[in-house]
């Protein structure tokens, strides 16, 4: 541990990504204003601490309330994205942003949904010479089963897929400024930072925490959105989903020379009528194999086609400092 993370007292920034929160927003901010305060007055953090909240093309009032946040006391901070861009471009807006200016990094949802208190040992983890400390769920009791079984089934198939993600962590996490720094050398268009964060190394902590019911609004991460981020978090992960149906391909021209063989004792043995059902399942069963087979290559292949262009992953239009 360096001299510096020795001295207790340092710069920690909080970095929230918001869309369409302005029903969570004055809870939120009002209970985190009262977390960084306590912070501060047992000096585990500096009084140039800050709550930046990046607006992520939010169409309600929520940038005009952070706008109001930052005009009554300068410790809320506000990063407005130049439109829509999704949840991991604006944390990794936010991340990036905040950086610069802070030792240490706390990224979190704008729900209340993560536990605020378990800031606390984030810091001591911190200080303890962590570099990235991860939040991980110590249950699931307020999940749904459906909504258990399919988020539990999501962080194992990524893990089987060669995805290095932590088991029952989302985007509550510590960061310090070396490993942002490091994080900004990841040039990816396709974000998963789940499975990035991991890739870093240094030394890393856990801190379990029980995470609450949403306090107002709807989730921001229905179903579909699920989907499209396991599916994200896979592709750009791993190329084992490729592998697999190299192996299944394989698989299957062996079945097929088994079929041969017994078409032919079925043949000799003036058995001609038979084989109709078999015909027909090999049909289906080589036919869906083929389309999802080329709809996997063709996943690989857009995302390639996106990190081509080196588009930015953000536009930042305004930043309340």
């Amino acid at each position: 541990m360096d001299e510096k993370r020795s001295q207790k007292g340092q710069i920690l920034y909080l970095v929230i990504p918001c869309y369409n929160e302005q029903e969570v927003l004055p809870e939120t901010s009002d209970r985190l204003y009262r977390k960084m305060k306590e912070l501060t007055r047992q000096g585990l953090i500096a009084e140039e601490s800050r709550i930046m909240f990046v607006n992520d093309g939010s169409k309600d009032r929520t940038w005009e309330m952070i706008e109001k946040l930052h005009e009554k006391d300068p410790v809320y901070q506000g990063v407005l994205l130049s439109r829509n861009r999704g949840h991991q471009n604006a944390l990794l807006a936010g991340l990036m942003t905040a950086k610069d200016h802070a030792d240490m990094v706390i990224s979190l949802d704008a729900d209340l949904q993560d536990d605020i208190d378990a800031i606390d040992r984030f810091v001591e983890k911190y200080y303890e010479g962590c570099e990235i400390v991860y939040g991980v769920r110590s249950a699931r009791h307020t999940d749904t089963f459906f909504k258990r079984f399919t988020a539990e089934g999501f962080y194992r198939l990524v893990n089987l897929m060669g995805g290095e993600i932590v088991f029952n962590h989302a985007d509550y996490r510590l960061m310090s400024r070396r490993a942002l720094e490091e994080l900004a050398k990841y040039q990816e268009v396709n974000l998963f930072l789940r499975g990035i964060v991991p890739m870093i190394g240094f030394q890393t902590g856990v801190v379990t925490y029980e995470r609450h019911e949403r306090f107002a609004g709807e989730s921001k991460y229905p179903l579909k959105k699920m989907l499209g981020l396991a599916v994200d978090g896979i592709t750009s992960l791993s190329i084992k989903p490729i592998r697999f149906i190299v192996f299944l391909g394989m698989l299957i021209f062996v079945c097929s020379f088994a079929m041969l063989a017994y078409s032919l004792i079925q043949h000799f043995l003036g058995n001609t009528s038979i084989g109709w059902t078999s015909l027909i399942v090999s049909i289906w069963a080589i036919g869906g194999l083929q389309l999802l087979a080329i709809g996997v290559i063709g996943e690989y292949i857009g995302k390639i086609y996106l990190e081509t262009k080196g588009r930015p992953r953000f536009i930042i239009e305004k930043v309340l400092r």
